[in-house]
C-alpha cells in the first residue's frame, strides 16, 4: 500500500514539473513575441491578437494605416467589420 502512495506521490510531482516546464516555455514565447512587437519586427492581429510579421502578405490599407493580419480568415472579418468590403479595393 505504502509502495501505491509512493508511486502516486512520485508521479503527480514529475506531472506538476513538466506542466511548469510547458508554462514558462509559452511565457518565454509570448515575451520574445511582445519584445518583437516593441522593436518593430511584428505586429499585432487587430481580430485575433497573434503577432504577426511586420511584411505579412494579408494586409489592408485603409487611409494612411497599414494593418496586417494572420490568415484571410481575419482580414475578412476586419474588413467585414469597417465595411471595406463594399467599397471595393483598399486592399494589398
Amino acid at each position: 500500500m505504502l509502495k501505491i502512495i509512493i508511486l502516486v506521490v512520485v508521479g503527480f510531482i514529475l506531472y506538476k514539473l513538466l506542466t511548469a516546464d510547458q508554462k514558462k516555455k509559452k511565457e518565454k514565447v509570448v515575451k520574445e513575441q511582445e519584445k518583437m512587437a516593441a522593436d518593430g519586427v511584428m505586429v499585432k492581429d487587430p481580430i485575433c491578437g497573434t503577432y504577426v510579421d511586420k511584411d505579412s502578405d494579408i494586409r489592408v490599407k485603409k487611409g494612411g494605416r497599414v494593418e496586417c493580419f494572420c490568415s484571410y480568415d481575419c482580414r475578412d472579418k476586419y474588413l467585414k467589420r469597417i465595411g471595406a468590403r463594399n467599397a471595393g479595393g483598399g486592399t494589398d
